[in-house]
């Protein structure tokens, strides 16, 4: 394969000149519904175990994208590209906001962006991020983690009351449902009202671990979609009943993969792939199945030409309207992704990169365990899921070198998405892959370099794992209320 050079094109996104999908006069509202910690375990994707009529209705009224994907495989930072436009390592928020990461100061946001195009905004459900009050969206309730998945039709009714109280003014509104967050939960308050079927539970296919611990845990995760179903079900008739979906595009994707081992936290598939659903009855066709590469980077610049508005040129994602139009069928030639662990005991910095068929993940701390494999064979707390050393030992022997892999990385990881859709087979050291790697780590450079991303910067690496390192060994309290990540400063000096 002959080497490829990145081009700027892919990081400016431009701006489509004139779009027969939106009429001037007549912008659209747009509601976003994001799930939590779910892959494509849904009908309409091929989950025949799970009972989800409400998004694959909204499959087969609108668009399925088979190749979406998000930066990051962790909420807070995954959140923040949609609230930016921007990877976590452009606006600060590269861990979970309650390990106190942040963004950095002045960084525009989305409800900015949408409010200077006429609209109003609201959030149900959490944001995520820090500093909480730079996402200042107009409304803003259900704000907690609701982990306990309680009183899940309030999403709904609170949705509802703030586009009626808009009278006709057009809206954007988010709602986060808190399933398939853990710890999972099979009923609650009766939902949801169809179950899984326990006989026909099987490991996860990444996984391939015949426990039945394991399957018990895919059941509760399952039920939880089946929950998830029913509160966007309640939410899309709630505002149908109300009018409020006439002139609505409506996007429904998850904020990352499920909390299993080798997915959060992680830059496999499992971790990075997501559903992604647009339905826009009038203006996007039905029952289309779309292939493009796709990225939550590309979420607000959608947002902001829905609204009417010109991309700015330092968001690197691209608006997906021209796909959506059907004038094109190709965004990205390639996807990325960023990770740094998200947490102290988690860091373990990473990057990735895939195209239409191949993945490089970097792992820059390669000389040291993944603590993520620690964490999941522990089974502590949201870790619940996880693999004992028990349960690993009864992993086939064709599976035991890919535990291997996940618990200490090499430094590449190259995978044959085609053949290898779980990443089971590393070929970064076939000399038959060589010119393969060797693209794909030219494009991770160069996207590293237009995005300027501090770990390409051995000092920068350094610093924050030094940084981390006196956490974790106690030298600094970072529980302190007064404390301030130090890559807040040292991430943006230029070198």
């Amino acid at each position: 394969m002959k080497v490829g050079r990145l081009k700027m094109s892919l990081f400016v996104a431009g701006t489509i000149s004139s779009l027969n999908i939106i009429d001037a006069q007549n912008t659209p509202n747009i509601l976003l519904i994001v799930s939590e910690d779910n892959g494509c375990d849904i009908g309409c994707y091929g989950n025949t175990k799970v009972y989800t009529p409400n998004i694959d209705s909204l499959a087969r009224d609108g668009m399925k994208f088979m190749n979406a994907y998000v930066t990051y495989s962790v909420s807070s930072p995954s959140r923040s590209s949609i609230f930016t436009g921007l990877y976590p390592h452009q606006n600060g928020q590269i861990g979970l906001a309650t390990h106190k990461y942040r963004m950095y100061e002045g960084i525009k946001t989305l409800p900015q962006y949408l409010r200077e195009l006429g609209y109003s905004s609201a959030c149900i459900g959490k944001k995520h991020v820090n500093p909480e009050s730079d996402i200042s969206f107009d409304y803003w309730d259900n704000r907690g983690s609701n982990f306990e998945k309680k009183n899940l039709k309030s999403y709904a009714e609170k949705a509802v009351a703030f586009c009626k109280s808009l009278h006709g003014k057009p809206f954007f509104v988010m709602v986060n449902f808190p399933d398939a967050h853990f710890p999972l939960q099979r009923e609650v308050e009766g939902l949801p009202h169809h179950f899984v079927d326990s006989s026909r539970i099987s490991p996860l296919p990444y996984i391939n671990v015949n426990s039945p611990r394991h399957k018990y845990f895919v059941e509760s995760y399952y039920d939880c979609m089946n929950r998830l179903d029913e509160s966007i079900g309640f939410l899309l008739r709630e505002m149908s009943d109300n009018n409020l979906l006439d002139n609505t595009v409506i996007i429904y994707m998850s904020d990352h993969g499920e909390q299993f081992p080798r997915a959060k936290c992680s830059n496999y598939e499992a971790g990075l792939h997501i559903p992604f659903i647009v339905s826009w009855p009038g203006h996007v066709k039905q029952g289309v199945i779309n292939n493009a590469l796709i990225s939550s980077i590309d979420l607000l610049p959608t947002f902001i030409e829905l609204a009417g508005g010109k991309v700015p040129a330092k968001l690197p994602g691209k608006s997906l309207l021209s796909v959506l139009n059907g004038k094109s069928e190709k965004l990205h030639s390639y996807i990325f992704a960023g990770g740094m662990g998200s947490a102290p005991i988690m860091h373990y910095p990473r990057r990735s990169v895939r195209d239409s068929r191949y993945k490089l993940i970097v792992n820059y701390n390669y000389m040291e365990d993944n603590p993520h494999y620690q964490l999941y064979v522990n089974q502590e707390g949201h870790f619940a899921g996880g693999l004992s050393v028990e349960e690993l030992e009864m992993a086939p022997d064709s599976m035991k070198h890919v535990f291997q892999t996940w618990k200490r990385p090499p430094l590449y990881e190259l995978y044959d998405l085609w053949v290898d859709p779980h990443e089971f087979h590393n070929l970064s050291g076939k000399e038959e892959y060589k010119s393969v790697l060797e693209n794909l780590k030219t494009v991770l450079s160069e996207w590293q370099e237009f995005t300027n991303d501090p770990i390409r910067n051995p000092d920068k690496l350094r610093a924050i794992n030094e940084e981390v390192k006196a956490i974790l060994r106690n030298e600094v309290d970072y529980t302190q209320p007064d404390f301030r990540w130090g890559y807040l400063d040292y991430f943006i000096e230029e070198k």
